[in-house]
């Protein structure tokens, strides 16, 4: 009986319902913001809502009853059992914002969808990598930002008064959001020459460190798919030696003479 409902529920009609189920729940989520739609058909809206976490609830419930605490070791299920969870909880009084994170369900499509599940493990993957990257990406946002508070800070306080402040304007610079003539150009008609501070800070941070992280996750990704097809080649070069066995077994069970 077990060993039907794992089946069941990890076969993949039941996946693609239930896939459907996170994006009509999405759906549903995105109505609730609408006061129109919600003043006019408001309660057969929770309703649905209230519908599609009982079916999230019930597979939650029969991956427990099949698999039991083997459950948990799998990150997946961990990540939908607590962003279930967290939706079963009373959102009242402080709790309230607790409803505003429903849509987390939403994100539950990553943990049924294959794809999207490679794309989260290679970043996964690249965070070590990636933390050595903004561990050098903070010591040069300090070191500039000493600089500019040093240099600009007199003449513009509120982009460079303080520390703060100068890291902040640091990263909108980074960002390339309204960098030249929000900030660059008027700091350069009191201090002409800072450019000669600013373009080598976007050359280190926006195109060459920024790239390392890009760089990061795209080597990752990669090493994910080619580690699932490895899997995938491994599993069919087994199946195919497992044939191979059988027909050789059968053949030698064919050419044996009579009473041996």
């Amino acid at each position: 009986m077990r060993a039907r409902i794992d089946g069941l529920i990890h076969g993949p009609a039941f996946q693609t319902f239930i896939t459907a189920v996170i994006l009509f729940n999405a759906v549903i989520l995105g109505l609730e913001t609408a006061p129109a739609v919600m003043a006019s058909a408001g309660p057969l809206i929770l309703f649905l809502d209230s519908l599609c976490l009982a079916i999230f609830v019930v597979e939650i419930a029969a991956k427990l009853y099949t698999r039991r605490l083997g459950f948990f070791r799998d990150g997946w299920n961990i990540f939908d059992f607590l962003v279930v969870g967290i939706a079963l909880i009373p959102a009242a009084d402080g709790l309230s914002v607790l409803r505003a994170l429903r849509i987390l369900r939403l994100l539950r499509i990553v943990s049924v969808t294959p794809r999207l599940r490679r794309v989260v493990e290679g970043f996964l993957a690249a965070l070590p990598g990636m933390a050595s990257v903004f561990l050098l990406m903070g010591i040069i946002f300090y070191i500039f930002a000493v600089i500019a508070t040093k240099l600009f800070g007199g003449a513009f306080p509120e982009w460079f008064g303080s520390m703060g402040e100068s890291a902040y304007s640091l990263f909108q610079i980074m960002t390339l959001e309204s960098w030249s003539m929000g900030i660059v150009r008027p700091v350069m008609e009191v201090y002409p020459n800072a450019w000669l501070f600013f373009v080598p800070f976007i050359l280190v941070t926006t195109f060459a460190v920024m790239n390392l992280v890009v760089g990061l996750i795209v080597n990752s990704m990669q090493d994910a798919h080619q580690a699932e097809e490895n899997e995938a080649t491994g599993a069919y070069r087994d199946e195919v030696l497992q044939r191979l066995e059988a027909i050789e077994r059968r053949l030698s069970e064919q050419g044996r003479p009579p009473g041996q």
